[in-house]
Protein backbone atom coordinates (compact mmCIF):
# COMPACT_ATOMS: atom_id res chain seq x y z
CA UNK A 1 0.00 0.00 0.00
CA UNK A 2 3.08 2.34 -1.04
CA UNK A 3 2.17 3.22 -4.34
CA UNK A 4 2.31 7.08 -3.36
CA UNK A 5 3.89 9.39 -1.09
CA UNK A 6 0.87 10.87 1.12
CA UNK A 7 1.33 14.03 2.69
CA UNK A 8 -0.92 14.00 5.71
CA UNK A 9 -2.10 17.52 7.05
CA UNK A 10 -2.90 17.24 10.61
CA UNK A 11 -6.14 19.28 10.40
CA UNK A 12 -7.58 21.22 13.61
CA UNK A 13 -4.73 21.01 15.90
CA UNK A 14 -7.53 21.74 18.72
CA UNK A 15 -9.51 18.64 17.39
CA UNK A 16 -8.61 15.10 17.29
CA UNK A 17 -7.15 15.32 13.84
CA UNK A 18 -3.09 15.51 15.22
CA UNK A 19 -4.06 12.44 17.19
CA UNK A 20 -5.75 10.25 14.69
CA UNK A 21 -2.87 11.64 11.92
CA UNK A 22 0.01 10.55 14.37
CA UNK A 23 -2.00 7.07 15.39
CA UNK A 24 -2.34 6.40 11.51
CA UNK A 25 1.00 7.23 11.30
CA UNK A 26 2.15 4.78 13.95
CA UNK A 27 0.46 1.83 11.95
CA UNK A 28 1.66 2.23 8.66
CA UNK A 29 4.94 2.92 10.13
CA UNK A 30 5.89 -0.62 9.90
CA UNK A 31 3.95 -1.74 7.07
CA UNK A 32 4.32 0.78 4.19
CA UNK A 33 8.15 0.84 2.66
CA UNK A 34 7.40 5.51 2.10
CA UNK A 35 4.68 5.91 4.52
CA UNK A 36 3.39 9.39 5.16
CA UNK A 37 4.17 12.48 5.63
CA UNK A 38 2.62 14.40 8.77
CA UNK A 39 2.49 17.93 7.86
CA UNK A 40 2.05 20.41 10.89
CA UNK A 41 3.32 22.35 14.01
CA UNK A 42 6.34 20.55 15.16
CA UNK A 43 5.07 21.08 19.12
CA UNK A 44 1.65 19.39 18.23
CA UNK A 45 2.76 16.58 16.35
CA UNK A 46 5.56 15.84 18.76
CA UNK A 47 3.17 16.18 21.72
CA UNK A 48 0.69 13.32 20.07
CA UNK A 49 3.95 11.01 18.91
CA UNK A 50 5.57 10.86 22.43
CA UNK A 51 2.05 9.96 23.94
CA UNK A 52 0.94 7.64 21.25
CA UNK A 53 3.73 6.53 19.30
CA UNK A 54 6.92 6.52 22.05
CA UNK A 55 7.95 3.18 20.41
CA UNK A 56 9.43 5.13 17.08
CA UNK A 57 11.40 8.03 16.41
CA UNK A 58 10.52 11.46 15.61
CA UNK A 59 11.99 12.40 12.06
CA UNK A 60 11.63 16.00 11.07
CA UNK A 61 11.99 16.42 6.98
CA UNK A 62 12.89 19.66 5.26
CA UNK A 63 10.61 20.27 2.46
CA UNK A 64 12.46 17.85 -0.42
CA UNK A 65 13.56 15.29 2.16
CA UNK A 66 11.77 12.05 1.24
CA UNK A 67 9.90 9.72 4.47
CA UNK A 68 11.74 6.47 5.88
CA UNK A 69 9.86 3.58 7.17
CA UNK A 70 10.16 3.00 10.57
CA UNK A 71 9.47 6.22 12.07
CA UNK A 72 6.77 9.54 12.38
CA UNK A 73 8.05 11.32 9.52
CA UNK A 74 6.64 15.05 9.68
CA UNK A 75 7.32 18.63 7.98
CA UNK A 76 6.95 21.57 10.33
CA UNK A 77 5.08 24.21 9.70
CA UNK A 78 5.24 27.05 12.59
CA UNK A 79 1.93 28.26 12.33
CA UNK A 80 0.19 27.98 15.85
CA UNK A 81 1.06 30.52 18.49
CA UNK A 82 2.05 28.40 21.72
CA UNK A 83 -1.38 29.77 23.54
CA UNK A 84 -3.59 28.98 20.95
CA UNK A 85 -3.17 25.14 21.31
CA UNK A 86 -6.08 24.42 23.83
CA UNK A 87 -7.51 20.63 22.77
CA UNK A 88 -11.43 20.86 22.50
CA UNK A 89 -11.73 24.33 22.28
CA UNK A 90 -12.24 26.56 18.72
CA UNK A 91 -10.51 28.99 18.13
CA UNK A 92 -9.26 31.44 15.29
CA UNK A 93 -5.47 31.06 15.38
CA UNK A 94 -6.34 27.16 15.13
CA UNK A 95 -7.95 27.53 12.25
CA UNK A 96 -5.20 29.83 10.31
CA UNK A 97 -2.99 26.04 11.13
CA UNK A 98 -5.45 24.44 9.42
CA UNK A 99 -5.12 26.08 6.10
CA UNK A 100 -1.56 27.26 6.48
CA UNK A 101 -1.00 23.01 6.72
CA UNK A 102 -2.91 22.29 3.46
CA UNK A 103 -0.97 24.74 1.63
CA UNK A 104 2.38 23.32 3.09
CA UNK A 105 0.95 19.76 1.86
CA UNK A 106 -0.07 21.50 -1.33
CA UNK A 107 3.68 22.36 -1.67
CA UNK A 108 5.24 18.73 -1.35
CA UNK A 109 2.90 17.85 -4.64
CA UNK A 110 4.32 20.58 -6.39
CA UNK A 111 7.55 20.43 -5.44
CA UNK A 112 7.56 16.45 -6.08
CA UNK A 113 7.54 15.57 -3.01
CA UNK A 114 4.49 14.08 -2.54
CA UNK A 115 2.20 12.62 -4.57
CA UNK A 116 -1.66 12.80 -2.64
CA UNK A 117 -2.66 14.24 0.07
CA UNK A 118 -4.76 13.64 3.17
CA UNK A 119 -6.67 16.33 5.23
CA UNK A 120 -7.52 15.69 9.02
CA UNK A 121 -10.91 17.27 10.21
CA UNK A 122 -11.17 20.81 10.06
CA UNK A 123 -13.15 23.03 12.04
CA UNK A 124 -15.27 25.82 9.44
CA UNK A 125 -16.24 27.94 12.56
CA UNK A 126 -12.60 28.23 13.29
CA UNK A 127 -11.55 28.40 9.69
CA UNK A 128 -14.05 30.98 9.25
CA UNK A 129 -13.42 32.92 12.21
CA UNK A 130 -9.70 33.94 10.96
CA UNK A 131 -11.11 35.48 8.29
CA UNK A 132 -10.54 32.84 5.60
CA UNK A 133 -13.70 32.23 3.47
CA UNK A 134 -14.40 28.34 3.83
CA UNK A 135 -17.08 25.79 3.12
CA UNK A 136 -14.68 22.72 3.25
CA UNK A 137 -11.23 21.46 1.92
CA UNK A 138 -13.03 21.37 -1.72
CA UNK A 139 -13.79 24.91 -1.60
CA UNK A 140 -9.80 25.56 -0.17
CA UNK A 141 -8.61 23.52 -3.02
CA UNK A 142 -10.22 25.86 -5.74
CA UNK A 143 -9.01 28.91 -3.89
CA UNK A 144 -5.33 27.50 -3.78
CA UNK A 145 -4.72 26.18 -6.68
CA UNK A 146 -7.18 29.32 -8.43
CA UNK A 147 -9.72 27.01 -9.88
CA UNK A 148 -13.75 28.32 -10.16
CA UNK A 149 -14.98 26.94 -7.20
CA UNK A 150 -18.40 25.22 -9.23
CA UNK A 151 -15.28 22.78 -10.74
CA UNK A 152 -14.54 21.38 -7.63
CA UNK A 153 -16.78 18.60 -6.05
CA UNK A 154 -16.60 16.26 -2.66
CA UNK A 155 -16.64 12.64 -3.78
CA UNK A 156 -17.68 10.67 -0.58
CA UNK A 157 -16.85 7.18 -0.15
CA UNK A 158 -17.76 4.31 2.51
CA UNK A 159 -20.50 1.23 3.00
CA UNK A 160 -20.28 0.60 -0.65
CA UNK A 161 -21.43 3.74 -1.87
CA UNK A 162 -19.61 6.45 -3.81
CA UNK A 163 -21.30 10.06 -4.09
CA UNK A 164 -20.17 12.97 -5.56
CA UNK A 165 -22.30 16.31 -4.39
CA UNK A 166 -23.21 18.92 -6.59
CA UNK A 167 -23.40 21.21 -3.93
CA UNK A 168 -22.03 20.76 -0.41
CA UNK A 169 -22.28 23.40 2.60
CA UNK A 170 -24.59 26.05 2.29
CA UNK A 171 -28.27 26.40 3.08
CA UNK A 172 -30.41 24.07 1.38
CA UNK A 173 -32.57 27.12 -0.14
CA UNK A 174 -29.44 28.43 -1.30
CA UNK A 175 -27.86 24.98 -2.86
CA UNK A 176 -31.49 24.51 -4.46
CA UNK A 177 -31.36 28.15 -6.18
CA UNK A 178 -27.80 27.35 -7.03
CA UNK A 179 -28.63 24.40 -9.27
CA UNK A 180 -28.73 24.79 -12.93
CA UNK A 181 -28.10 22.15 -15.84
CA UNK A 182 -24.00 23.32 -15.78
CA UNK A 183 -23.52 22.76 -12.55
CA UNK A 184 -25.06 19.16 -12.63
CA UNK A 185 -23.09 17.97 -15.66
CA UNK A 186 -20.12 19.46 -14.11
CA UNK A 187 -19.96 17.24 -11.04
CA UNK A 188 -21.03 14.56 -13.67
CA UNK A 189 -17.72 15.64 -15.61
CA UNK A 190 -15.86 15.23 -12.57
CA UNK A 191 -16.87 12.24 -10.87
CA UNK A 192 -16.67 10.37 -13.93
CA UNK A 193 -12.94 11.58 -14.33
CA UNK A 194 -12.26 11.03 -10.91
CA UNK A 195 -13.54 7.12 -11.49
CA UNK A 196 -11.53 6.51 -14.42
CA UNK A 197 -7.91 8.04 -12.23
CA UNK A 198 -8.89 5.05 -10.21
CA UNK A 199 -9.28 2.25 -12.15
CA UNK A 200 -12.66 2.22 -13.41
CA UNK A 201 -12.50 2.99 -17.21
CA UNK A 202 -16.34 2.69 -18.46
CA UNK A 203 -18.22 4.13 -15.39
CA UNK A 204 -21.52 4.24 -14.64
CA UNK A 205 -22.97 7.20 -12.95
CA UNK A 206 -26.43 7.59 -11.33
CA UNK A 207 -27.98 10.91 -11.52
CA UNK A 208 -30.26 11.10 -8.25
CA UNK A 209 -33.10 13.63 -8.51
CA UNK A 210 -34.11 16.83 -6.76
CA UNK A 211 -37.62 15.73 -6.33
CA UNK A 212 -39.50 12.71 -4.89
CA UNK A 213 -39.69 10.59 -7.88
CA UNK A 214 -37.52 13.06 -10.09
CA UNK A 215 -41.17 15.21 -10.05
CA UNK A 216 -43.81 12.55 -11.37
CA UNK A 217 -44.24 14.35 -14.99
CA UNK A 218 -44.96 17.55 -12.63
CA UNK A 219 -46.81 16.15 -9.62
CA UNK A 220 -43.95 17.47 -7.47
CA UNK A 221 -42.50 20.44 -9.35
CA UNK A 222 -40.61 20.92 -12.67
CA UNK A 223 -37.28 21.25 -11.11
CA UNK A 224 -35.99 17.63 -12.63
CA UNK A 225 -37.21 18.82 -16.03
CA UNK A 226 -35.79 21.69 -16.05
CA UNK A 227 -31.93 20.68 -14.30
CA UNK A 228 -31.32 17.34 -13.90
CA UNK A 229 -32.38 15.85 -17.29
CA UNK A 230 -30.83 18.34 -19.14
CA UNK A 231 -27.84 17.90 -17.55
CA UNK A 232 -28.36 14.34 -17.84
CA UNK A 233 -28.78 14.51 -21.55
CA UNK A 234 -25.85 16.45 -22.08
CA UNK A 235 -23.77 14.10 -20.51
CA UNK A 236 -24.95 11.34 -22.32
CA UNK A 237 -24.10 13.13 -25.88
CA UNK A 238 -20.93 13.45 -24.51
CA UNK A 239 -20.63 9.29 -24.17
CA UNK A 240 -21.20 9.17 -20.86
CA UNK A 241 -23.31 6.13 -19.37
CA UNK A 242 -25.39 7.84 -17.13
CA UNK A 243 -28.86 6.77 -15.83
CA UNK A 244 -31.78 9.24 -14.16
CA UNK A 245 -32.36 11.51 -12.88
CA UNK A 246 -34.59 8.99 -10.50
CA UNK A 247 -35.71 9.57 -7.20
CA UNK A 248 -32.91 8.88 -5.13
CA UNK A 249 -34.57 6.39 -2.51
CA UNK A 250 -35.11 3.99 -5.71
CA UNK A 251 -31.67 4.79 -7.50
CA UNK A 252 -29.61 4.07 -4.63
CA UNK A 253 -31.27 0.80 -4.08
CA UNK A 254 -29.38 -0.38 -7.11
CA UNK A 255 -25.75 -1.28 -6.20
CA UNK A 256 -24.90 -1.59 -10.57
CA UNK A 257 -23.66 1.65 -10.06
CA UNK A 258 -20.31 3.16 -9.83
CA UNK A 259 -20.93 6.09 -8.57
CA UNK A 260 -24.11 8.46 -8.22
CA UNK A 261 -24.22 12.44 -8.54
CA UNK A 262 -26.49 14.10 -5.25
CA UNK A 263 -27.60 17.34 -5.59
CA UNK A 264 -27.20 18.85 -2.14
CA UNK A 265 -25.13 17.96 0.91
CA UNK A 266 -27.82 15.47 2.85
CA UNK A 267 -28.81 13.39 -0.02
CA UNK A 268 -25.32 12.28 -0.36
CA UNK A 269 -23.86 12.45 3.00
CA UNK A 270 -27.00 10.50 4.94
CA UNK A 271 -27.02 7.28 3.29
CA UNK A 272 -23.05 6.98 3.51
CA UNK A 273 -22.87 8.09 7.15
CA UNK A 274 -25.29 5.24 7.83
CA UNK A 275 -23.86 3.45 6.03
CA UNK A 276 -20.14 4.11 7.17
CA UNK A 277 -20.66 6.07 10.59
CA UNK A 278 -16.88 5.95 11.55
CA UNK A 279 -14.70 4.97 8.06
CA UNK A 280 -15.86 7.57 5.24
CA UNK A 281 -13.22 9.10 3.20
CA UNK A 282 -14.03 11.82 1.18
CA UNK A 283 -12.13 12.54 -2.16
CA UNK A 284 -12.19 15.79 -3.63
CA UNK A 285 -12.45 15.63 -7.29
CA UNK A 286 -11.91 18.42 -10.04
CA UNK A 287 -8.64 20.07 -8.15
CA UNK A 288 -6.08 18.57 -10.33
CA UNK A 289 -4.58 16.40 -7.46
CA UNK A 290 -5.24 13.34 -5.51
CA UNK A 291 -6.68 14.87 -2.11
CA UNK A 292 -8.91 12.83 0.24
CA UNK A 293 -10.25 13.50 3.90
CA UNK A 294 -12.13 11.98 6.51
CA UNK A 295 -15.94 12.24 6.61
CA UNK A 296 -15.85 12.74 10.21
CA UNK A 297 -15.80 16.44 12.14
CA UNK A 298 -13.11 17.74 14.77
CA UNK A 299 -14.97 15.89 17.57
CA UNK A 300 -13.69 18.65 20.32
CA UNK A 301 -15.53 16.95 22.76
CA UNK A 302 -12.76 14.02 23.32
CA UNK A 303 -9.82 16.17 21.84
CA UNK A 304 -6.94 15.50 23.33
CA UNK A 305 -8.06 12.27 25.77
CA UNK A 306 -6.50 9.89 23.67
CA UNK A 307 -9.87 7.90 22.43
CA UNK A 308 -9.88 9.00 19.36
CA UNK A 309 -10.06 6.19 16.76
CA UNK A 310 -8.03 6.49 13.47
CA UNK A 311 -10.15 4.05 11.10
CA UNK A 312 -11.48 6.90 9.11
CA UNK A 313 -7.69 8.25 8.79
CA UNK A 314 -6.56 4.76 7.77
CA UNK A 315 -8.60 4.31 5.02
CA UNK A 316 -8.21 7.87 3.11
CA UNK A 317 -4.55 6.94 3.53
CA UNK A 318 -5.13 3.49 1.85
CA UNK A 319 -7.51 5.04 -0.79
CA UNK A 320 -5.02 7.37 -2.01
CA UNK A 321 -1.84 5.38 -1.91
CA UNK A 322 -3.03 2.92 -3.16
CA UNK A 323 -5.76 3.42 -5.80
CA UNK A 324 -8.02 1.16 -4.09
CA UNK A 325 -11.09 3.39 -4.05
CA UNK A 326 -12.07 1.56 -7.00
CA UNK A 327 -12.82 -1.48 -5.56
CA UNK A 328 -13.99 0.57 -2.20
CA UNK A 329 -17.33 1.26 -3.85
CA UNK A 330 -17.72 -2.23 -4.37
CA UNK A 331 -18.23 -3.16 -0.99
Amino acid sequence: MDARVVALAIGDPNGIGPEVAVKAAAVLADTWTVPPILVGNAAVIRGYAERHAPHLPLRELDREGAPVAHAINFVRVGSLPTDALRPGMVNAAAGAATVAYVEAAIGLVRRGVATAIVACPHSETAVNAAGIPFSGYPSLLARLLDIPPERVFLMLVGGGLRIVHATLHERLRDALDRLTPELVEAAGLAAAQALVSLGIAHPRIGMLAINPHAGENGLFGDDDDRITAPAAASLRRAGLDVHGPTGADTLLARRDLDAYIAMYHDQGHVPVKLLAPRSAAALSTGAGLLFSSVGHGSAFDIAGRGVADPTATLRALELVASGSLAAEGAR
